[in-house]
């Protein structure tokens, strides 16, 4: 049960804490003061040698402290489908993850497509008043992918960045134009990479098993097709590039080449594609068929390979509400895509609990790397900066109970599973928006 203080008027301590801050690269015992939304004051010990007394004294036990996590890529249902999730709901979900900010997609309806959409969206947020929320704007007029939207307005009313969301821009003409006008003002473009031609109409990842299973597979040179045409473009332009939701081994070798030339490439990865391969969809079990699809157990290994190297920027949640009316249905015809909010932080743990990854980097990809591809101020454990954090028992185990998640849809591949890590309070500019009652 989660007890909300939304007032945050009284200045708190942590004290005994876990600190993993990204930035300075300092994972040990420390404490930390949190006053007027801010982090006040950091040491790397148990304890202050005095506190206030008008301080809350919060004695952590060991659980980590971090920065607030940061998810690049959450799609709601507000507007225009909110039976789906609304923007209240997705907060909601974050808090309880212990995600402090999220971007959500354009594809809405309408779509955010121009300065008073991205209004609406950043409206609606401060009356939520629970986590940052920052609207992504498409990059095309009604994600049509002919006609470049109103970026510039867009980016001055609060957009973050600008994408098509699922859709890939298959006009190189039209993505030259958007990555020149957005390297203009600094602007970030992210774009999905499939070859519409080859992944048109296909619902799983090619393989032996999808023959068996007669589903309609895409091969993964249709993401490494498109990936080397937007490259190419990044080249011509120098505009910044986010690859959206990176999957597979050839594309990495493409990514790879990108940045040795020093191109301004950042990547993806979801959360999904970290934990389960294209066999894990079974008996056609709709909760795994997500867009992009599964990959083979190669593909896993590569992209948790290149998260651990640092080809791999960003971990973010792929989060995609889907109602149980558009998941009960035939393989073929079930709507792609899962819930993920709550269970980022569990699953991504499951990497360093496996020993794959340090704590400290792999936190890094949710916290201060995507911080520093919007140009935000948290993400980082520095006094003065946001009072955006998370508690986490890393311990912990987590049976995941898709009935109990907050998210309106509960479309959720980890449904059963016994992950490890439990949010203990999430707080946002100093107020606790989520805690597990003692």
């Amino acid at each position: 049960m989660a007890a909300l203080n939304a007032s945050g008027a009284q200045p708190c301590a942590f004290i005994n804490a876990r600190l993993v801050d990204p930035e300075s690269g300092y994972d040990g015992v420390g404490a930390l003061v949190v006053s007027k939304g801010v982090i006040a004051d950091v040491i790397h010990r148990p304890s202050f040698d005095t506190l206030s007394d008008d301080l809350r004294v919060i004695d952590c036990n060991g659980a980590m402290l971090a920065p607030g996590l940061i998810d690049l890529r959450v799609k709601t249902g507000e507007p225009g489908a909110e039976t789906k999730e609304t923007l209240k709901s997705a907060a909601r979900a974050a808090a309880a993850g212990g995600v402090t900010s999220i971007v959500v997609q354009p594809d809405t309806d309408p779509a955010v497509d121009d300065p008073s959409m991205v209004d609406f969206i950043l409206r609606r947020a401060r009356d939520i008043e629970l986590v940052h929320v920052y609207p992504a704007g498409a990059a095309t007029k009604d994600l049509g992918g002919e006609r470049m939207a109103e970026l510039g307005l867009m980016r001055d009313a609060g957009a973050v960045y600008f994408t098509d969301a699922d859709r890939s821009i298959v006009n190189s003409k039209v993505l030259q134009r958007l990555l020149t006008y957005a390297k203009a003002f600094g602007a970030l473009i992210s774009h999905r990479p499939a070859d519409p031609w080859l992944s048109q109409g296909t619902v799983v990842t090619a393989s032996e098993f999808a023959g068996r299973m007669g589903l309609s597979g895409q091969p993964t040179i249709a993401e490494r097709i498109m990936l080397e045409r937007d490259l190419a473009l990044v080249e011509l332009t120098g505009g910044r590039l986010l690859v959206d939701q990176i999957t597979c081994a050839d594309a990495l070798q493409s990514l790879a080449r990108a940045k040795a030339k020093g191109l301004p490439v950042h990547a993806s990865v979801s959360i999904n594609h970290l934990c389960f391969n294209t066999l894990d969809i079974g008996d056609y079990r709709t909760f795994y068929k997500l867009n992009p699809p599964l990959r083979s157990e190669d593909d896993r290994q590569a992209v948790i390979e290149a998260l651990a190297s640092g080809l791999i920027d960003v971990v973010v949640s792929a989060h995609a509400p889907a109602p149980a009316e558009d998941k009960r249905l035939p393989f073929d015809e079930a709507t792609p895509g899962a819930v993920g909010l709550e269970t980022l932080l569990p699953a991504l743990l499951g990497l360093y609990h496996d020993g794959r990854l340090p704590l400290i980097d792999l936190m890094r990809t949710v916290t201060l790397a995507p911080a520093k591809l919007l140009g935000l101020s948290a993400g980082r454990l520095t006094p003065g900066a946001p009072a955006d954090l998370v508690l986490c028992d890393l311990g912990a185990p987590v049976v995941i109970n898709a009935d109990h998640l907050i998210s309106k849809s509960k479309n959720s591949p980890f449904d059963g599973r016994r992950l490890q890590g439990q949010v203990l309070m999430t707080l946002v500019d100093g107020r606790i928006v989520h805690q597990i009652e003692p």
